[in-house]
Order: C-alpha cells, then sequence, then structure tokens
C-alpha cells in the first residue's frame, strides 16, 4: 500500500497533498490510484468534509502522468483496455461524487494529472513558467486513455482540443486561461489559500460546479454544436494527420476517432470506445518502439559515461569562439539556462552579427510568450563578446566553433590556451575532423574533447561527446552534464572519422546519389525515404546542409572507408557546378529570395547523362538500399565501438538525423525486420553490388547464433 496522500482539515475543506515517497516527480500507478479511490470514498462518506483541493508536494510538479512502467506489464490489448477502464473508475468518483474537488496545479501537469484535472470541480493554476498542461501520450504511441479524448472537448472546444490530443505539446498557464483549460490563474504564493476558498464556495454553492463551461460563440455554434460542421472539422483532422504522419502512427488516428466518439453517442459509450482503443494502441508496434525511445532517453540521463566516483566540474560561465550560425546557437541555448557566454571573434563586426542571432533566437521564445520581456532582458545580459581574448581567463569550459580546417584550429587552441585556467576544459564543435588530430595541437590534449551540436543548434536536441583515449575521465564527465544541463540529449562517442551520426549517414546519402547516377528521379528518392518515415529524404537534406559542407564531409569519409564511401558522380557535378544548396538558392531544389524551398530544379539533370530521361526504380528498392546501407554502418559502429551500445547508436539516429522514431532506431529496426532477414538482404544486395553492401561481421554472428540486440521481453532497455 503506497502512502501518496497526505490529509489535513481547513475549515470543513480536505486539502490533500500528493507527494509521492522515493519518486522525484507524481505519477499514477495502479497503488495510487487505490490510495486515491479509497481516499475519495472516505471523504464522501464523511458528512464533517465540504469539498476538497488536491496539491502537489513536489515543486515543479502537480502530476506527471501514468506510471509508465505497468504498460510493460499489458500482455494483451485486453489488459490495456481494462487498465483504461480502471482509471475511468476513479476520474467518475471524482467528477460525480458528494465531495467537489479543486485541483491546485503548480508545475507539469501531464497525461492523466490532466484527466485528473478535468474531473475536478474547479482548476485553479500558479502563474509560473514550469506550469504546463498537456496530453502527450501520442508521443508514446497511445491515446489519453483516463477520460482526456472525452472531458477535453467539452472545456476547451472540438478544435483547440484535438489540436492538444494530436500534437501533444504543452499549455503554458496564460494559454490554459485564455482556451478555458483552467478556471483562474494566481500567484504560487497563494494557490493553496485561494484553492481553499474556491472549495468552500463550492460547497456553499456560491461558486458553480459546472463541468461544460466552453464557449458558445458563432464559431462554437457553427462547429462544436453543429454535426455537419463537427465532419468537417474531423475530416480536415484525418487528412493533415495522413498529410504530416503518412499513416504511421496509428494512435493519431485512433485519438480522433475516440474524440468524435464523445459526440456520437451516450456518454458511456463514448468511454468505452476510448478504452478499446487504448487497449489496441498499446499493443502496437509503433507503441513499443515509441516506449522504447521513452525509457532509452530516461536511462541515458543517468550515464554519464565514467565511473559514478568521477566527479564533474562546476561551469558557471563558457567561453565560445567562433561567432557564425553554430557559435550563436551554442551561445543561445547556454544563456537560456542562465550560463554567462563570452563570444570571441577575429572582428568586432563579426562579433556583433554572433550577438544579433542569439538576440533573434530569444526574441522569438518572446514572441511566443516562453518568456518574459524581464527574462528575455536577463538572458542577452548574458552575452559579452570580445577581439581579444579578454575576460577568458577565468573561464571553465571553452567551445571551439570555428571554419573547418585543421590548421586553423590548432591555432586557435594554442591561442585559447595561453590565456585559459591550466585546468580548462577545450571542446571542439567540429563535425568532420578527428578529435585527437585537434588535440594534437594541444599542450594539455587530456583536456581536449569534441562537442558536436547539430544544426540549428537550439532545434536539434542531440549532443555528440566524443572522447578521445586520452581524453580525461573528469572532462568527460563535467561536458555530458554540461550538455544535459543545456537541454541535449548526449550520447558518448568514441573518436573516429565522422564520429557516429555522421558516419552512419554518410552511406545513405551516397547510395541516394549512386541513384541518381543511375537515373532515379530526384524526387523519387525523396519521396520514397519520406513515406519510410525520415522528415526529410536524403538529396533535400543535402540541400538544407549545403552541398560544400557535405562535399567535404564526403571527401573525408571517403578517404577513411574507401569506396564503399566513395562520393557519386551526381553529387559532385552538382558541387562543382557552383550550387551550395539553400544557403545559396540554389541546389537540387528552386528556392525563392527567402530560401523557400520549391520544386525540383530541372536544370540540374542537365548535368547528367540522359538529361530529364529518368529510369523507374521501386519504391521498395530504393528504401532498402538507403536504410540497409545505413543500419550495416550502424552495425559497425557498435561492432568497432565507435558507440557504447544499441541504446545509444538509437538515440543518436533518432535525435541526430531523423531515424523513423516510430521504427525506435537502425538497431531496433533491425531486430523488428529479423537480424537473419536483414543479412539476407545485405548479402543479395552486395551480389549486385559488391563492396557497399557487405553484411557487418556482427550482423553475420547474430544471424549465425538467433541474438538481438534488445531482450525480447521485459524492459525496452
Amino acid at each position: 500500500m503506497t502512502t501518496a496522500l497526505m490529509l489535513e482539515m481547513v475549515d470543513g475543506v480536505a486539502v490533500l497533498t500528493f507527494d509521492l515517497k522515493g519518486e522525484s516527480i507524481n505519477k499514477f500507478s495502479p497503488a495510487v490510484i487505490d490510495e486515491f479511490t479509497a481516499m475519495i470514498e472516505r471523504l464522501d462518506k464523511d458528512p464533517s468534509v465540504k469539498a476538497a483541493v488536491l496539491i502537489s508536494g513536489k515543486p515543479g510538479t502537480f502530476i506527471a502522468g501514468a506510471d509508465i512502467d505497468q504498460f510493460l506489464e499489458f500482455k494483451t490489448a485486453a489488459d490495456a483496455q481494462k487498465a483504461s477502464a480502471f482509471g475511468h473508475t476513479m476520474m467518475s468518483r471524482i467528477e460525480k461524487g458528494r465531495v467537489p474537488v479543486v485541483a491546485a496545479i503548480e508545475g507539469a501537469c501531464l497525461g492523466g494529472g490532466l484527466e485528473f484535472a478535468l474531473a475536478c470541480a474547479y482548476r485553479i493554476a500558479a502563474d509560473t513558467p514550469k506550469t504546463v498542461l498537456a496530453l502527450p501520450e501520442v508521443q508514446l504511441g497511445l491515446i489519453p486513455g483516463a477520460g482526456g479524448t472525452q472531458r477535453l472537448p467539452r472545456r476547451v472546444g472540438l478544435q483547440v482540443a484535438l489540436d492538444m490530443i494530436l500534437t501533444g505539446k504543452n499549455v503554458r498557464a496564460k494559454k490554459a486561461l485564455q482556451t478555458n483549460l483552467i478556471d483562474e490563474l494566481v500567484h504560487p504564493s497563494i494557490l493553496r489559500q485561494v484553492a481553499v476558498q474556491r472549495a468552500k464556495e463550492l460547497a456553499a454553492g456560491t461558486l458553480e460546479r459546472n463541468r461544460d463551461v466552453r464557449k458558445h460563440g458563432a464559431k462554437e455554434i457553427l462547429l462544436d454544436d453543429n454535426p455537419i460542421g463537427r465532419s468537417v472539422v474531423f475530416r480536415q483532422a484525418r487528412e493533415m494527420t495522413q498529410k504530416k504522419s503518412k499513416g504511421h502512427y496509428p494512435a493519431l488516428f485512433a485519438a480522433i476517432d475516440a474524440v468524435q466518439a464523445s459526440y456520437s453517442g451516450s456518454e458511456a459509450q463514448g468511454f468505452a470506445e476510448e478504452a478499446r482503443l487504448f487497449g489496441e494502441m498499446a499493443m502496437t508496434p509503433v507503441c513499443k518502439q515509441l516506449m522504447f525511445l521513452f525509457y532509452a532517453t530516461t536511462s541515458l540521463k543517468k550515464d554519464a559515461g565514467v565511473p559514478a566516483d568521477v566527479k564533474a566540474r562546476a561551469v558557471d560561465r563558457i567561453g565560445v569562439l567562433g561567432t557564425g550560425f553554430m557559435g550563436a546557437g551554442i551561445a543561445s541555448i547556454s544563456v537560456q539556462q542562465g550560463v554567462p557566454v563570452r563570444f570571441k571573434d577575429t572582428a568586432a563586426a563579426q562579433v556583433a552579427k554572433g550577438v544579433a542571432a542569439v538576440k533573434d533566437v530569444l526574441k522569438d521564445r518572446l514572441t511566443k510568450r516562453q518568456v518574459t520581456k524581464q527574462q528575455f532582458d536577463d538572458q542577452m545580459s548574458l552575452v559579452s563578446g570580445t577581439t581579444e581574448y579578454s575576460g577568458f581567463g577565468r573561464l571553465p569550459l571553452v567551445i571551439e566553433a570555428v571554419f573547418e580546417d585543421l590548421a586553423v584550429k590548432h591555432k586557435v587552441i594554442a591561442e585559447a590556451e595561453s590565456v585559459l585556467p591550466p585546468d580548462a576544459i577545450f571542446a571542439t564543435n567540429t563535425s568532420t575532423i578527428p578529435i585527437a588530430k585537434i588535440a594534437a595541437g594541444s599542450k594539455r590534449p587530456e583536456q581536449v574533447i569534441g562537442m558536436h551540436f547539430f544544426s540549428p543548434v537550439h532545434k536539434m536536441p542531440l549532443l555528440e561527446v566524443i572522447v578521445t583515449p586520452r581524453t580525461a575521465s573528469e572532462v568527460t564527465a563535467t561536458v555530458v552534464e554540461f550538455g544535459r544541463r543545456i537541454g541535449k540529449t548526449v550520447i558518448i562517442v568514441n573518436d573516429a572519422p565522422g564520429f557516429y551520426v555522421n558516419r552512419i549517414l554518410a552511406p545513405y546519402v551516397n547510395e541516394a546519389g549512386i541513384l541518381l547516377d543511375e537515373g532515379v528521379a530526384i524526387d523519387a528518392i525523396d519521396k520514397a525515404m519520406a513515406q519510410f518515415g525520415f522528415p526529410v529524404g536524403p538529396i533535400n537534406l543535402i540541400d538544407e546542409v549545403g552541398l560544400d559542407i557535405a562535399g567535404k564531409s564526403g571527401a573525408i569519409m571517403a578517404e577513411a572507408f574507401g569506396g564503399r564511401m566513395s562520393p557519386s558522380t551526381a553529387l559532385q557535378k552538382v558541387l562543382g557546378a557552383g550550387r551550395l544548396g539553400r544557403k545559396g538558392k540554389s541546389g537540387f531544389y528552386v528556392y525563392d529570395e527567402k530560401g523557400k524551398r520549391g520544386d525540383v530544379d530541372e536544370s540540374v539533370y542537365q548535368l547528367y547523362p540522359g538529361g530529364t530521361k529518368r529510369v523507374t526504380v521501386e519504391k521498395g528498392e530504393i528504401q532498402r538500399r538507403l536504410s540497409l546501407a545505413m543500419v550495416n554502418e550502424a552495425a559497425r559502429c557498435l561492432e568497432e565501438g565507435i558507440i557504447r551500445s544499441a541504446r545509444d547508436g538509437d538515440i543518436g539516429a533518432v535525435f541526430g538525423i531523423g531515424f523513423p522514431p516510430f521504427r525506435g532506431g537502425p538497431f531496433r529496426h533491425i531486430d523488428a525486420v529479423g537480424v537473419a532477414e536483414a543479412v539476407k538482404q545485405l548479402e543479395a544486395l552486395d551480389a549486385r553490388y559488391p563492396g557497399r553492401f557487405t553484411p557487418a561481421k556482427l550482423l553475420v554472428e547474430m544471424a549465425r547464433d538467433g541474438r538481438t540486440f534488445y531482450p525480447r521481453e521485459g524492459k525496452p532497455v
């Protein structure tokens, strides 16, 4: 029996403090639900209790949702359906019991936490940046299963409800008040006081206990209250969902069906349909892969990649060398976490440009009301710049983001080390040059490490921390902790050409180029891989990254790995023609003056034999060649010790290059296909294209022994 709830009586109001012992957050497990249910029954039977308030005992979190571990115990759809119905019973008692309950929300109110709040008689929230409300279940391949698809539309209207459920996005407190998701917003210092007062008013009848209070303006009457209008909204939601998801995420469509059920039958039928669909979604392969990613990222947060007794150093400020796109991005995410940044570049104009770029990122957050004007000003005050090395004498960490040239980097590291403290860490943001080569220019190579950010830095979640055999463990621990502090998902990679992410990307992109050499149309390749699940196709990606950068990276990979990574003729010819991609407004695609992509630039075909006459290759063939080239290289990286585990390899691919999340990552994908089947397909391709698809030795051995990368049962990591 848990003891998650503490009861205190205040003038006839039962103040319940939810504080789950031994956990950093509050969450609903079956045992906690039992305790809640018993408490509500107890309060309902006690005539001295007139109303109740639920408040959290954990700063920054109200209720984070369900305990995900219980989902692993589901063996059938019926098991998951039963769990959903169990949750419905508790929420119904909250909603329809004698005692009205006020939800006093401060911090994250997510999933089952929001479903609980929706069942309450009144919702009051603290006006803090940490107060966010969301139904993020679709991000796990599920739908809300404790009444969210039924109660949310009643509160906020159909369109707002669908947007929340289908995106899983956080709604901040002020927006929640505007959309009627909450009833009142107060300063955190008076949250409990006001919640108790509202509970008294509910008990006295002076505050109406109203569960369906969405606004009924002209828009609502036309859409929510009109069967024809609703059918239009649902049809558009399905069309947009199909366009964005390409049908790969069944929970999105199930969520629409569940919401629609809230309008088309009795209340009981609506809840029954939500439970049925929740059960179905819990058993889908997509749900299992997305659950894996959840557990993988959670376990990664606890893994510093060094022995437990190695402690990270404090990083209270950093320096950034180079104020270009990457340097400005690194600075922008650092100051958002309260870390002062000292910029350095060779000219005052460049420093000013870097500061302006940081301001643009922060201003976008201000415009979207993600920060206040005071927070914006405070963060901007943390950025300073210099053309010398003034202010670098006390920095514990410097991140270099200068031009990708080894001689330049050696010059910069020598200059920096002449003024930095003896124990300062020098991190390089290189994406192509091995860290050991850069460290060779240092007097303190044990304090040199790689921090490979991805572009754009403020949006891409991954950070590769690259270590050499000489990198000190304390340096690794410090950089990993700092990376997490600035919001990155961090994987540790051993030094090698291309590291991990760029290395597995290289054969994928090269194979796309070889298909171009063979006469396949640009859009046919990109559409095939977008349908496979990548956010954009490989040719589109080259344009986005920049043909010059892709060409330089390709040359390094070809030098390191030989023929199987030799750049295609097609890619070399386009680069040779002076096309740079989107940044130069000329690449494989047409771009307008603002850099917005249009259709394929047909003039590219004039660079190739055959011109605009293209050959047709079956979509599945394109997908097999490109995906197998990538996953085979991922297996080689694990075999060679470039990555420490299949978990790290999957996280790196999903968060770094957009490997389809619903496939779990390269190693989860191989397990799903079957290791033996993957080897069979690779061997068949290698017979046709010798040298490019030779199966990794690790895969061959695993196929022979019947092994998989992950356990078949239990926790996915």
